[in-house]
């Protein structure tokens, strides 16, 4: 084994490297639910930025250093405050904000969203086909971090009322784009900064993995904040 490890010390350096890259610099992470549908697939493969927020020492939650701020808008990975399960949602609140949601309205200090239909579809929950709504979410015409989508199912089961939550300092509240089938901060409370790991800025490659397998080359490098 010594003589192995001698042999190969270049190789076993650059898995020393590779690691450190991975859980401190940037990784790539697959999307396992519909959770963030419309704007993420079961099959894509997103690139996340560790060092947006916090530079961490490796394989830990121990902040070295500020980066950066979560912005409104921003789709994040994080640590789940429940049972640290690695997830991926959208930041909606920040520290300080009132925060609640009426019948799927979401309103932020006050001030609630508009909303456009953008198309009428289905998406699977348990393997059954049921209704699906994109909608447009803006404030004032704008949203946060450019325009963007989200899904609403008006057959699911779904927690859609809640608050007002003021969000505390040091934390913040995480919602999925797809609004009826996500266990975000409502499941889940409010998210820590410590436990949140990065930004995801982009596809890197996607596959319809429930379907046939073949790559879906169109969202191969999406940028996850592109307008319309």
């Amino acid at each position: 084994m010594k003589n192995w490890a001698r042999n190969n010390k270049g190789f076993l350096a650059f898995l020393v490297l590779f690691g450190v890259f991975r859980t401190a610099v940037a990784d790539w992470n697959p999307i396992p639910s519909a959770s963030m549908h419309p704007n993420l697939l079961e099959g894509d493969v997103v690139l996340v930025n560790r060092l947006a927020f916090d530079l961490k020492v490796p394989l830990t939650n121990v902040v070295l250093a500020h980066l950066g701020e979560p912005q409104r808008g921003d789709i994040v990975t994080f640590r789940s405050p429940r049972d640290n399960t690695l997830l991926i949602k959208r930041v909606v609140a920040l520290p300080g904000d009132v925060v609640e949601m009426r019948n799927e309205r979401l309103y932020i200090n006050g001030k609630g969203a508009d909303y456009r239909v953008v198309e009428h579809s289905l998406d699977s929950v348990g393997g059954t086909a049921m209704r699906a709504l994109q909608l447009a979410e803006t404030w004032g015409g704008k949203a946060a971090r450019g325009p963007r989508h989200i899904q609403i199912m008006p057959d699911v089961l779904a927690p859609r009322t809640f608050g007002p939550v003021t969000v505390p300092r040091g934390e913040y509240l995480m919602l999925g784009d797809n609004r009826d089938n996500s266990a975000d901060s409502r499941v889940i409370g409010l998210v820590p900064r410590k436990l949140l790991v990065g930004r995801a800025e982009r596809v890197l490659v996607s596959a319809d993995y429930q379907g046939n397998w073949m790559p879906r080359t169109e969202r191969f490098g999406m940028s996850l904040y592109h307008p319309d």
